[in-house]
């Protein structure tokens, strides 16, 4: 049986030996930290504007429709006992506030946009740098490697 468990840590052995031939860089760890927090800075960046910009807009949105509301209550009063009055001033109500929806949606839409588009371009920058770091990294790897293989040869 103990002959058996050490058949089977052979290959763990080889795989040991060949992970220690790649030493990791720390500096390399250390860069792809920075660049995380980078970009998740940026990333939080946009999302923060984007919720800033939608409050605002909501904000204005209830504004604009109390406004409204007053403004439909008055008319409304106005009427006295005339129900076609407060027919009218309900109607014109509805009709504003199915304007002033498609206005602000239309802003919210707009805002998702934004942010949609700035995030695409973030993760667009980032792998493109990640990309150019990794070719770097496996360029470094492969020369090292083959000279650590003419070495091994040489040696051997």
């Amino acid at each position: 049986m103990a002959k058996t468990q050490q058949n089977d840590t052979a290959p763990l052995k080889g795989l040991q030996e060949m992970m220690g031939a790649f030493a990791p860089d720390p500096a390399a760890f250390e860069n792809a930290f920075r660049a995380q927090i980078a970009l998740g800075e940026k990333l939080s960046r946009v999302a923060l504007e984007a919720a800033e910009r939608s409050a605002e807009i909501s904000g204005r949105w209830t504004r604009e429709s109390l406004e409204r509301a007053a403004g439909a209550s008055t008319a409304a009063s106005g009427a006295g006992t005339d129900p076609a009055g407060y027919g009218k001033a309900v109607a014109d109500l509805a009709s504003a506030q199915a304007a002033l929806a498609a206005e602000q949606l239309a802003a919210l839409a707009e805002v998702a946009r934004k942010a949609q588009m700035e995030t695409v371009e973030l993760v667009l920058a980032a792998g493109r740098e990640i990309g150019a770091d990794a070719a770097a990294a496996f360029g470094k790897a492969s020369v090292g490697a083959a000279r650590r293989t003419k070495q091994a040869a040489a040696a051997g």
